[in-house]
């Protein structure tokens, strides 16, 4: 369970109706299956040791004693898997019959969940049979040699002698001999009665319970029963104020057309408001079929996210990775989600019984695939219905600003490389908006000691394309002047060599911002501001900052889908060969014409940046989970040292640079990482780095 992730499942396993025997033997053999995958939560069916659809039967005493004589069976044959197990089946509790999730763990029965809501409409009729466990609170008192078990084997003489001999044992090693006189001297040590009691155990049942993970305590879970997440405040609600990170549901839900779609998204949606992990487990084949059919439609969501999908009418296991850390965080960083009993709907003075779980230790295997550009969709009309939107975001917000100020010209700093190429569009696409006419854009090209004929070209040619007015000032003879001003050898390519042309540039734009009475068009991405990849009020500074949110993996797919769907085709070429152009800010000479200065060769590659972006801030992981994500979603592309390189560089260079983002311009935000310091960071810049760079450096120790 390192780094907060578990293994869970979700099982329908095969049933006969009223067969409380072969459906208990179904379910032990299913938890080895699971056993053998590593899940340490194992949730089965509503009722699965009865089956669901007993109907009348339900009244008979002889399945309601062989459902708990089948259930203990179960708890003993599992006593030995490191994990927590729910199964469904009918209880009797002071003279009333309830639908409850039983937990189990190391043989024990942990507590009894009974469902609160009876569904009794159309084809169900469960108030017919079961009573309703809103109100239910206090112990079943299970009496295990009723069911001929080996817990319920009565404590023989030797038994008693052995037990007396440890708890000698134990005081001698104390050095209390008055206690051991004492002992010594008591003539009965266990009587009958005390044997009873052994044999006794006293098992909570109410709704309100927790099971808590011993090795992970921020481990919560709670149970509901199928309709209790179908009403409009279902109990899981109450838990997730109480605690409850894992709400694990035993359900029996029939099949009609379209159902499962409202199934999942009801599931995705109550893990996504209570910020939980949700696992479902609901009947299947086996169940009587004399009016409707059950699909085995097992579902497990993380945060609104479903990690896993059954397919229908199908029995089996179901196995997903949950992060509870991640959950634990976003809890904790969503003020207003305030999951505090206090604050609970039911009221102040409800009371949760709390029971403890073992899981056993170790490392869970990560079978869950973590993206490696998670700022990007997978899927392409994800993708492309992500684009628009992203583009749409961005155009409205420089709309806003070009409406505000009732500015009717625009200046953009036009390179040929990726970021001033979508700048150009986002520009392109809020005049369009306004009805302002496109040669009010003023598309400036900088030609430099660093500028290839390549990115010249595009730049001048897409200017064209695009109906801006392109504008050419070559910077070269300004840039030796002011080396010259300021005793600078144009021979040493340093940082002054490379940042005196960006701030030469970026006076440019101003100036010419001034004369038209437009405004600067930022192109800085969010990538390189997290790395600090920005001259300091150079191209760190403009009016108004379009793509400060959009991470270089984004732009690169923004600008795509801007080619294929522009609907002309030399447009699309010119943007075809833009993306295809090495990333450069060519501010060192070319060789032989080639850009020489390529930007991930300097800083380390984007896709890996962005990763670790996503999920430092995103998500607020430690580097050594992030680490580990790497390696798992970077598997065949990047090595170990590769990773960690990197990984540190981002670390050393994002605490470095945040003088930067302090004083960044305005800028939309269009996803769920940004680094504004009005709306998403707040970060001193003089933090300290070294408890983040020392735990990188302990990793580096180890591989």
């Amino acid at each position: 369970m390192k780094d907060g992730f578990i293994k869970v499942a979700a099982g329908t396993p095969d049933v006969q109706v009223a067969d409380c025997e072969f459906n208990a033997a179904e379910i032990i053999k299913m938890v080895r299956e699971m056993e053998a995958e590593g899940a340490r939560v194992m949730v089965f069916p509503e009722l699965c040791i009865t089956a669901y659809t007993c109907g009348d039967l339900f009244w008979q005493e002889n399945l309601l004693e062989e459902a708990k004589v089948q259930l203990m069976r179960i708890a003993e044959e599992t006593a030995d898997v490191d994990a927590i197990i729910f199964v469904g089946l009918p209880l009797e509790y002071k003279g009333k019959l309830y639908n409850v999730a039983a937990g189990l763990n190391h043989g024990e029965i942990l507590g009894f969940v009974p469902k609160t809501y009876l569904p009794n409409y159309n084809e169900f009729y469960e108030a017919r049979y079961f009573t309703s466990g809103e109100d239910v609170d206090g112990t079943v008192t299970i009496r295990r040699s009723e069911y001929g078990l080996h817990h319920d084997e009565e404590m023989t003489d030797e038994d008693v002698e052995f037990g007396l001999e440890a708890e000698l044992e134990a005081l001698e090693e104390e050095d209390s001999f008055e206690e051991l006189e004492e002992i010594a001297e008591e003539p009965d040590y266990i009587d009958e009665d005390e044997t009873e009691e052994f044999d006794e155990v006293d098992v909570p049942i109410s709704s309100n319970i927790l099971f808590i993970c011993q090795e992970m305590p921020k481990l919560k879970i709670a149970a509901e029963i199928c309709e209790d997440l179908w009403v409009p405040n279902p109990p899981s609600v109450g838990h997730a104020y109480h605690g409850a990170n894992l709400i694990v549901n035993l359900s029996a839900s029939d099949e009609v057309v379209g159902k499962d779609s409202y199934r999942k998204s009801l599931v995705s949606a109550q893990s996504a408001r209570l910020l939980c992990g949700y696992i479902y487990a609901t009947a299947g084949e086996g169940e009587s079929t004399q009016d409707v059919v059950y699909g085995g439609h097992n579902l497990i969501a993380e945060n609104g996210t479903i990690l896993a999908e059954s397919r229908r009418f199908v029995n089996g296991a179901l196995y997903a990775d949950l992060d509870i850390h991640r959950l634990d965080n976003e809890r904790r960083r969503m003020t207003t989600c305030r999951f505090v009993p206090d604050l609970a709907p039911e009221g102040q003075d409800v009371f949760y019984n709390e029971v403890y779980f073992n899981a056993g230790r170790g490392v869970t295997p990560l079978t869950r695939k973590f993206d490696s550009r998670p700022f990007v969709p997978g899927i392409k009309e994800e993708r492309e219905r992500r684009c628009d939107e992203i583009l749409n975001i961005q155009a409205m917000g420089l709309k806003k600003r070009l409406a505000h100020i009732h500015c009717q010209n625009a200046v953009i700093g036009l390179s040929g490389g990726l970021d001033s190429t979508l700048a150009l569009l986002v520009t392109v696409r809020a005049f369009d908006m306004l009805g302002m006419p496109r040669e009010k854009i003023t598309a400036v090209t900088m030609p430099c000691f660093g500028t290839t004929d390549r990115t010249y070209n595009n730049a001048c040619q897409l200017s064209e394309c695009l109906g801006a007015t392109l504008k050419e000032v070559n910077i070269r003879e300004a840039v030796n002047l002011h080396f010259r001003d300021i005793g600078h050898d144009p021979e040493v390519h340093d940082v002054t060599y490379e940042n005196g042309q960006a701030r030469e540039r970026t006076q440019i734009l101003m100036d010419i911002a001034n004369q038209s009475g437009g405004i600067v068009i930022g192109t800085g991405d969010l990538s390189e501001l997290a790395l600090g990849w920005a001259t300091y009020n150079g191209d760190h500074m403009s009016m108004y900052a379009v793509n400060a949110s959009v991470p270089k993996t984004l732009v690169r797919h923004l600008v795509r889908y801007y080619a294929d769907t522009c609907e002309d085709a030399k447009l699309s070429e010119i943007l075809l060969d833009i993306l295809d152009t090495p990333v450069s800010p060519e501010l060192l000479p070319p060789k032989d014409g080639v850009i020489s200065q390529k930007t991930e060769d300097l800083v380390g590659p984007y896709e890996l940046h962005d990763f670790f972006l996503y999920y430092m801030l995103r998500w607020t992981f430690p580097p050594k989970k992030i680490f580990r994500l790497a390696q798992n979603a970077f598997a065949g592309e990047y090595d170990d040292e590769t990773i960690l390189k990197w990984l540190k560089t981002f670390y050393r260079r994002f605490f470095m640079q945040q003088f930067k983002r302090s004083c960044l311009p305005d800028g939309p935000k269009v996803g769920s990482v940004a680094v504004s310091p009005r709306g998403d960071l707040r970060m001193p810049s003089d933090a300290c780095a070294k408890l983040w760079l020392k735990q990188i450096e302990e990793l580096e120790a180890r591989n």
